[in-house]
């Protein structure tokens, strides 16, 4: 916190691809926020829904018999929309609640089928699953889990491009000890990570071949961000569990969901079963949430703009692409969706990057590795994502070389 005492930069208003802090500065969102200002800023459509489910009712609690419209109506609308038959949906307040909620499950599932000890939960290094408490040791990010020992038990990460070491950690754990194996179709926060040609289709196998479930975290790749609604549908994926969040309302309100396949939800469904799954959060199902979360699927669909990110995928990755020869950059990801990242020389120099772009006008984030991500809205227009690749070109221009 001591870094930035002084220093803040507060917001106070947004438009499209751009904000405005409150000295009137105007800023070009290059990142999105948290990777989902999908539809932009400014919609007043999302603030219109909000407004008008509020005055009807603001929210309810879903557990036990409860239920609202919108909640209803939403959960609906997703399960026809993932490559997953017979999908249900469990709605929470974001990303991570939906990992915890994934996870638990997970466990629940095996343990009522009289497998207990068929509990571990295997990630890939450098993956990101949130930081809940599931969240924080199934992610493969070493910083976010440093000074809090040991949370949740049976956890293993692997190579995050090799599929052959989850058949081996299988091989060395036994398969009626492995629970479930989550994975995000891009590698997000990790440092922005398209799959290997292959890889993903080969982990679909080996979950299958080895009675493991297999669950695709679309918290950033989820509505559009890939290039398709769901990277489970470009990659051919049909996970049992899918995670989603931040596209599903652009961030307008806080909402995530896990999309559970038939066979996990099969057993807690059989007429005169006892297996229950004891869990929910106080907003999970929050009517104006889900009220906004249908807007903002009807903006997605009425502009085209899951269409758009598929075309504009090429144009953001060969705007960034010449800056790998710049001595400041080590490499430069991309070319699914919107999604790109330039990997600096270093940390200390991405963090450089960040600060002298935001002096010129446009907001960077760095990520793992001394990557910067660059996930734009859906609506900007190339001419903005060139002028996002000149500022950065600039700002690494103007960092001194060491030696």
């Amino acid at each position: 916190m001591p870094s930035v005492r002084g220093a803040e930069i507060v917001l106070v208003r947004g438009e499209g691809s751009y904000l405005w802090d409150d000295t009137g500065r105007k800023l070009l969102d290059a990142p999105a926020s948290l990777w989902y200002c999908n539809v932009g800023h400014g919609r007043a459509e999302l603030a219109d829904a909000a407004a008008a489910q509020i005055r009807q009712l603001e929210a309810y609690s879903t557990f036990g018999p409860f239920a609202s419209v919108p909640v209803l109506e939403l959960a609906e609308r997703v399960a026809d929309s993932v490559p997953i038959p017979s999908a249900k949906v469990f709605f929470g307040s974001g990303g991570s609640d939906a990992i915890d909620t994934a996870s638990k499950l997970a466990r629940r599932y095996w343990n009522g089928l009289g497998q207990p000890d068929k509990r571990i939960i295997v990630s890939r290094d450098k993956s990101y699953h949130g930081l809940h408490g599931f969240g924080t040791s199934i992610g493969g990010i070493a910083a976010n889990s440093e000074g809090y020992g040991e949370l949740m038990r049976d956890t293993e990460r692997i190579d995050p491009s090799d599929a052959e070491a989850l058949q081996m950690l299988i091989d060395q754990r036994g398969a009626d000890r492995v629970a479930a194996f989550f994975c995000e179709p891009v590698m997000g926060t990790g440092g922005v990570y398209p799959p290997v040609p292959g890889y993903l289709e080969a982990i679909q196998r080996i979950c299958r071949e080895n009675d493991v479930l297999l669950v695709v975290d679309e918290v950033i790749t989820g509505f559009g961000r890939a290039g398709a609604m769901f990277g489970s549908e470009r990659f051919e994926l049909e996970p049992d569990m899918l995670i989603v969040a931040k596209g599903i309302t652009s961030g307008y309100q806080p909402l995530g969901a896990t999309i559970v396949g038939e066979r996990v939800w099969g057993p807690f469904w059989e007429d005169g079963s006892d297996l229950m799954f004891r869990h929910g959060m106080t907003y999970a199902g929050h009517t104006t949430a889900c009220a906004v979360a249908l807007a903002n699927l009807d903006i997605l669909d009425r502009e085209g703009l899951v269409d758009r990110v598929r075309s504009l995928e090429t144009v953001l990755l060969d705007t960034f692409m010449p800056l790998e020869r710049h001595e400041h950059v080590a490499q430069v990801r991309g070319g699914v969706g919107l999604l790109t990242g330039v990997q600096c020389s270093s940390p200390a120099v991405a963090a450089q990057a960040v600060g002298l772009c935001i002096e010129r006008g446009v907001i960077m984030r760095a990520i793992t590795d001394g990557t910067l991500q660059i996930s734009p809205p859906f609506v900007i227009e190339e001419h903005e994502i060139a002028h996002i690749a000149e500022v950065l070109a600039d700002a690494l221009d103007a960092i001194p070389v060491a030696g």
